[in-house]
């Protein structure tokens, strides 16, 4: 099996259950950072990896070991599925660089893609398939907010102790 590699396949990824959530953290790792399910478990300070098995197959585990599993995968679905879940929604926190040329570019194809769907979704009248209308919005509405806290921090400029 042939996992997908490109960063905009797995920043675009939202799971539609918590099993799913889990699947696509284990590939997310498995993908990008070549790391199986015992590299995982050893990451997270788990004795046995046939546990981390138990619950990839029933997709429950237990809450206190959510963090640890994702900071072992590199990625955040469990957490980003469980916000949306409760109707919330999840941002990644912005880094506070300025934007290129490619990033306003690739905000603006994110703006059209989410316009683009939106209208043909009112189009069918509503009878057409939500989820990736969805999946659009909230990367647009993510996008927006990130670019809204680096200018806004134009405004009140931190320390910069890296440079």
């Amino acid at each position: 099996m042939s996992l997908p590699k490109s960063r905009a396949y797995w920043k675009r990824l939202r799971p539609a259950s918590l099993r799913e959530a889990m699947q696509a953290c284990k590939d997310h790792a498995q993908a990008v950072h070549n790391r199986g399910v015992e590299r995982i478990a050893e990451l997270m300070g788990q004795p046995d990896h046939w546990a981390l098995y138990k619950w990839l197959q029933n997709g429950r585990m237990p809450a206190c070991l959510i963090r640890p599993y994702e900071q072992a995968c590199g990625a955040t679905y469990i957490t980003r599925y469980m916000a949306a879940s409760a109707g919330l929604m999840a941002i990644d926190m912005p880094r506070g660089r300025a934007a290129s040329g490619d990033d306003l570019m690739a905000f603006n194809g994110e703006f059209a893609d989410a316009l683009r769907l939106l209208s043909e979704f009112y189009k069918a009248g509503g009878k057409a398939d939500p989820a990736p209308v969805l999946a659009a919005l909230r990367t647009h509405l993510e996008s927006t907010a990130a670019h809204h806290h680096n200018v806004s921090g134009f405004a009140e400029p931190e320390l910069e102790f890296g440079e």
